[in-house]
């Protein structure tokens, strides 16, 4: 069977899915998979209706997918919405799904991909964005991750280190996604640490329940985002902060420093100030200079753009994010924020509005346009 052909039905299959009930997404993520089948099976058994194959296993699909979400998010309603300190309970399938699809034979990026999708529950929108990718590239990352699983037998587990990743964007889509995974990250998490003495598993843990702790203050009761430096940190959680730092001094002190850890510590730093005003922000640039020396991240260099021009003043701050490529996720918000520290209101206001156009959440858009207005208020007056 032809590609063309394949891809001429495409649309009409999920057309007949989304007739039948399903959204525009979910149809084609199930499309998405019919097509993996058939490239699997055509070859040796071609049907004689092509487009009503594709439909029926489309279809079928589509349906796993649903209640597959259904049990993620009943399993979400039994962890409490703030995980209760200690151990973690005993080890459930899930965590043993997250490492089987982490397969040996796929690469960590596919195998990332490939979980976040089929155990995560995220959309490939949501993991191309985390991925600072394309949606259709990660579409084709995960059609590739699938296909080369197919005829495997999934009794391999994968490591820690892609499980550890793909826990981590899960938890970030979590904290401050479209989806509410935050608790159910840190349940996995806390089952992985109980099982393993592992720094990084450690330091991820560390991370989640230090970033966990400052949620009640991260928005208001409209749902508009509060900035770190405005939040009242009298809603911090007290608890989940000492039990994060005590987790990460546990893991800093085995002298393995990886990427996680690097990153509770730069939480921990936050959490410890009494206010905004109080940050160690000198120690903060360390530890994201360690950060870049562990990952390269060119999100880990915007953050630091951002922590230099609070340590050393925003024309500091400025002079590292030139240093940046421009098209990089957030960068034309940094440069904003950094321009009106710098006393330059006029070009703020114009990169707040332009970097609201490309927000990757409504939230943070809404965020965005109203500090625009706020200093295009300021000018008029």
């Amino acid at each position: 069977m032809k590609d063309s052909l394949l891809r001429e039905l495409v649309p009409a299959v999920i057309g007949v899915l989304v007739r039948r009930g399903a959204d525009f997404a979910a149809a084609e993520d199930a499309v998405q998979d019919a097509l993996v089948e058939a490239v699997r099976v055509w070859p040796d058994d071609p049907p004689r209706d092509p487009k009503g194959w594709l439909v029926t296993v489309a279809w079928r699909k589509f349906l796993d997918a649903a209640r597959a979400d259904t049990s993620r998010r009943h399993r979400e309603v039994r962890v409490e919405t703030e995980p209760a300190p200690g151990p973690g309970e005993a080890v459930d399938d899930t965590l043993r799904l997250y490492f089987l699809c982490a397969h040996p034979s796929l690469t960590p990026a596919s195998a990332v991909a490939l979980t976040l999708r089929a155990v995560g529950g995220l959309t490939t929108r949501q993991i191309a964005q985390a991925y600072l990718v394309p949606e259709a590239t990660m579409a084709q990352r995960i059609s590739r991750a699938k296909r080369t699983i197919s005829g495997v037998r999934l009794d391999q587990p994968g490591d820690v280190a892609t499980v550890l990743r793909v826990l981590y964007l899960v938890f970030n889509e979590g904290y401050s996604g479209d989806v509410d995974l935050a608790a159910e990250a840190i349940r996995l998490t806390r089952q992985l640490a109980a099982k393993t003495l592992h720094e990084e598993v450690a330091g991820l843990l560390a991370l989640m329940l230090l970033h966990h702790a400052r949620r009640p203050a991260r928005t208001r009761t409209d749902g508009s985002l509060v900035p770190l430096a405005e939040q009242d940190r009298s809603l911090w959680d007290t608890r989940l902060i000492a039990e994060g730092v005590d987790v990460l001094q546990t893991a800093l002190a085995r002298d393995r420093l990886g990427e996680f850890q690097a990153q509770a510590a730069i939480a921990a730093l936050h959490a410890d100030a009494p206010t905004a005003e109080e940050t160690d922000w000198v120690q903060i640039v360390e530890w994201y200079d360690e950060l870049v020396r562990l990952t390269s991240s060119p999100v880990a260099r915007l953050n630091r753009a951002v922590a230099v021009g609070e340590a050393d003043g925003p024309r500091a701050g400025l002079a590292a994010l030139a240093e940046l490529d421009p098209a990089l996720p957030r960068h034309t918000a940094v440069a904003a924020y950094l321009h009106e520290r710098d006393g330059d209101p006029v070009t703020a206001a114009r990169l707040y509005a332009e970097a609201a156009r490309s927000a990757p959440s409504l939230p943070e858009r809404d965020h965005l346009t109203r500090q625009a207005a706020r200093l295009n208020a300021r000018l008029r007056s």
